[in-house]
């Protein structure tokens, strides 16, 4: 375990870095595009440049590390994201910060496709749940901690956005310069989307679904803080409050799947969805603490219900497809992703901010609604192969985790039959 710990240090500090600067980017970009006056729905088309990039790098970024290799690829990546968020400061206009954040949704795709690759190759199956564990709390620490930067600048000048870019520049450093073994070249995935439905419907409508929650959430869960009148301070603790759910609930909900048809959790998973997000839309502009309460509810199933069907697929799945099916789970939930700013941003406009978690708590009920149904159309052991493990993923997730496992198609077939209590990060 200690000689895993001290291979993996400087990828580590890396990724802590990076989420540090990533957690400052997603909340002051909102808070400023709110500073500068633009509407809601121009906001959702500027986070749908993020999402496009995030999808599209999730299949063009293995092709450049079959190329040059893991570190360079990373290097460049990590620049991508501090001239991303330096160009947004620099030039202050919707339509290029479409085109900024898409490089930034490129580059932290692909940034988190590396890390989690590399990690796959240096852990085994003894020590594979610890040591995600880390990397878990580390994204996660991270992550809140950049959020919590916002408060000491102001969004509306060029300080916090240099800072940002500081900090993507410094995160590079330790891996750059390290001496550690480099993770071998890739294997290409395929994906077969259609297939992928006749074997599991349930799982791939359920994936864009989660998509469409978690890409409406994380790019305009800022948007929300900011026009219900919260002040920075408490627009972050509201964000954390929603990851810290996420990272509570997954083990439980994990655990739980594993002992069950894991569409009943997908059911549960949606009940719980939408009665929390109908209170948060009823309470929203109340109490910052309930508001906190209420939005770790939502947390605790916003992010982990795409793992539940990752798992439930790859519970159709021979182990030699693992590979094919989590490529075609990413595709369908960065798809996902894309839509759920575009159908939110115009409701927020029209009927104002609460709308965003009346527009989740739909989601949400269909979800759960089409899981009940596809209950009643097949039992759960109709084309079962063999029940695969659950496995806990990030509290950002946008796919990279089914990217990452990709590249590493061997030690995926050994994980989802062998290891049985594996958390392993997904993500935003």
């Amino acid at each position: 375990m200690l000689a895993s710990l001290v291979s993996i240090l400087s990828l580590m500090l890396s990724t802590l870095l990076m989420m540090v600067a990533f957690g400052l980017q997603s909340y002051v970009v909102p808070v400023r595009a709110v500073a500068e006056g633009w509407s809601t729905q121009t906001i959702s088309m500027i986070a749908t440049g993020y999402t496009i990039g995030f999808t599209l790098s999730c299949i063009v970024t293995p092709k450049f590390i079959l190329l040059v290799g893991h570190v360079r690829v990373f290097v460049a990546l990590i620049t991508l994201l501090a001239v991303g968020i330096l160009l947004c400061a620099l030039v202050v206009d919707w339509r290029a910060w479409m085109l900024f954040r898409a490089i930034s949704g490129f580059a932290i795709s692909g940034s988190y496709l590396i890390i989690e690759s590399w990690l796959n190759e240096r852990v085994t199956n003894e020590n594979r749940g610890s040591v995600f564990s880390i990397y878990l709390i580390t994204t996660m620490v991270g992550t809140i901690g950049g959020q919590y930067l916002v408060p000491l600048g102001d969004p509306s000048n060029t300080t916090l956005f240099i800072l940002c870019g500081i900090i993507f520049s410094i995160a590079l450093l330790p891996t750059a310069l390290t001496s550690s073994p480099l993770p071998a070249p890739p294997t290409q995935a395929r994906f077969n989307v259609p297939k992928l439905y006749r074997r599991s419907p349930v799982a791939v409508v359920g994936a864009f679904l989660a998509g469409a929650l978690s890409g409406a959430w994380l790019n305009l869960g800022g948007v929300f803080t900011q026009r219900t009148g919260l002040s920075t301070a408490e627009g972050a603790t509201l964000l954390a409050c929603v990851l810290l759910g996420s990272a509570l609930s997954q083990i439980p909900i994990g655990r739980a799947s594993d002992r069950m048809d894991r569409r009943l959790v997908m059911v549960a998973c949606g009940i719980v969805g939408t009665v929390s997000c109908l209170v948060m839309a009823l309470v929203s502009g109340g109490p910052p603490v309930l508001l906190y309460v209420v939005a770790a509810f939502v947390g605790s199933v916003i992010f982990p219900i795409y793992a539940l069907n990752v798992a439930h697929a790859n519970d159709r799945a021979q182990p030699d497809e693992y590979v094919e099916v989590s490529s075609g789970m990413m595709i369908v939930y960065g798809f996902g992703t894309i839509s759920g700013p575009l159908m939110v941003g115009p409701i927020m406009d029209r009927f104002g901010p609460g709308a965003l978690f009346m527009v989740l708590a739909v989601y949400f009920l269909l979800y759960g609604a089409y899981a009940a149904w596809r209950i009643s159309r097949r039992e759960d052991a109709d084309g079962l192969v063999s029940k695969t493990d659950y496995q806990a993923m990030a509290v950002q997730p946008l796919g990279a985790d089914a990217a990452a496992a990709a590249l590493q198609p061997d030690a995926v077939s050994e994980d989802l039959v062998e290891d049985t209590t594996t958390p392993e990060w997904r993500q935003p």
